[in-house]
């Protein structure tokens, strides 16, 4: 694990699972760590979580709000003066097929995992620029392929998709702009209430090549590679974590 001593991280939905994962990630590497999300107690208890020593950050925002956006970016600027990553983290899954979705319901799910990502990138961009940083945003593969009964969701997250590779053409050479795609992961918002061996991570498991659904901090270790250094001619990538799942054809598999 290298470290990189001084760069200033903005993570959002860093409340738990995925989001705490890549904060604690970036702590490790001695960053400066932004956490933010809604709700203040789930952010104290990722800054809390962090290792010792790690200079963790509290701020909350709505960032479905532009106002409560730029706010935040402001007092990053303000009290840290740099801002070296923006992982674009915050979303929330959506579920229903078309004739079964409400249109609020339809706007709240693509506010949360697309709008928010417009919203902060924008705010950041100026800040990210005067420091050649990087963004990287987390997708899902729920935005590289369909899912049933999750028609918002999947619009949203492949939204991200030609989002990153535009922002990557419109801002490089100075921020380099890349996703990651995680699979099923364990111990997400979604996910914490079942068991490793319920009937649904089962299922899961039984279609992933690697035989097992991923854990946050496997997810972070992607992520703080796009934003390092090692990835400095990388821009514009989707990077599925899924544990070899896209890989398939999606024939089943049987025994010739």
């Amino acid at each position: 694990m290298s470290t990189d001593t001084g760069r200033v991280v903005v993570v959002t939905g860093a409340g738990s699972g995925i989001g705490a994962a890549i904060a604690h990630r970036f702590a490790a590497e001695d960053a400066t760590v932004v956490v933010v999300g809604r709700t203040r107690e789930k952010l104290e208890r990722t800054a809390a979580g962090a290792p010792a020593g790690a200079r963790v950050l509290v701020m909350t925002a709505d960032l479905t709000v532009p106002e409560q956006v730029d706010a935040l970016f402001g007092a990053v600027a303000a009290e840290l003066g740099r801002l070296d990553v923006l992982v674009n983290n915050a979303g929330a899954p959506g579920f229903g097929a078309v004739d079964a979705m409400t249109p609020g319901a339809w706007r709240e799910t693509m506010a949360l995992n697309l709008d928010a990502v417009f919203h902060t990138s924008r705010a950041a961009l100026g800040l990210l620029r005067t420091a050649r940083g990087s963004i990287v945003n987390v997708g899902s593969t729920g935005g590289l392929g369909g899912d049933y009964g999750m028609a918002a969701y999947n619009a949203a997250k492949g939204a991200v998709v030609n989002l990153t590779r535009a922002m990557a053409l419109d801002h490089a050479p100075h921020v380099r702009v890349n996703a990651v795609h995680p699979g099923f992961t364990r111990d997400t918002g979604i996910t914490a209430g079942l068991a490793a061996d319920s009937p649904v991570v089962r299922a899961f498991a039984e279609r992933i090549p690697l035989g097992r659904v991923a854990l946050p901090e496997e997810i972070a270790a992607v992520v703080a590679f796009l934003a390092g250094p090692d990835a400095r001619y990388v821009t514009g990538v989707q990077l599925p974590v899924d544990g070899g799942l896209g890989a398939s054809s999606g024939q089943p598999r049987i025994a010739l």
